[in-house]
């Protein structure tokens, strides 16, 4: 029986606070965390998600892709983005993804910084139109909040739908009003999707 790979985590501090990686050396990024509400909630909840990673801290060497993950996801919440090419080259592991949560990942990526599509036009790129609410649910699941920008995604009426991080819909608000600075739109465009 083959060795399963090291699995690492770490912590770093972020424009909304501290966010996480998860990855091992041989698939890429397994998970990554959007702030909790301090560094410990953070840790531990990479602790529960990931009971085997090694928690690497601050003073330990990072192999260069997941530094560069780190970085790109620290540009685009502090608003020094205007487009996710940075995020877009982080290998993810995807091998445990459902196949439909897979091709919603996909296109969920290539969503640009400061636009938004509804769950239901999700379900239509994807040919099955009918399938607003699956969309949602893969959506909550998703194991690569930021760098799989499911808060771009949003639901057709607003102030309905819900967000998975801590803080919910006031965190998904947050995300993207910085995107909307960061890609030249008034920050208005985006308040009226939670009104």
């Amino acid at each position: 029986m083959a060795r399963p790979d090291p699995q690492y985590f770490y912590c770093f501090d972020t424009a909304l606070g501290c966010c996480a990686i998860a990855w091992t050396d041989a698939h890429g990024v397994q998970g990554s965390q959007l702030p909790e509400e301090n560094a410990a909630a953070t840790r531990d909840r990479m602790r529960v998600r990931f009971p085997q990673a090694q928690h690497l801290k601050q003073d330990q060497q990072l192999p260069a892709e997941i530094a560069q993950a780190v970085a790109a996801i620290q540009a685009l919440l502090a608003g020094q983005t205007g487009d996710a090419s940075e995020l877009l080259r982080v290998r993810l592991d995807e091998r445990a993804l459902p196949e439909f949560d897979a091709r919603v990942r996909a296109l969920t990526r290539h969503i640009p910084v400061g636009q938004t599509l509804s769950y239901g036009e999700v379900a239509a790129r994807l040919g099955q139109p009918g399938a607003a609410r699956a969309v949602g649910r893969a959506e909550g699941r998703n194991p690569f909040a930021p760098i799989v920008p499911c808060h771009r995604v949003v639901a057709a009426t607003p102030g309905q739908g819900g967000f998975s991080a801590h803080g919910g819909l006031q965190t998904k608000q947050k995300l993207l009003i910085i995107e909307a600075r960061a890609s030249g739109q008034a920050v208005s465009e985006q308040q009226g999707l939670f009104e």
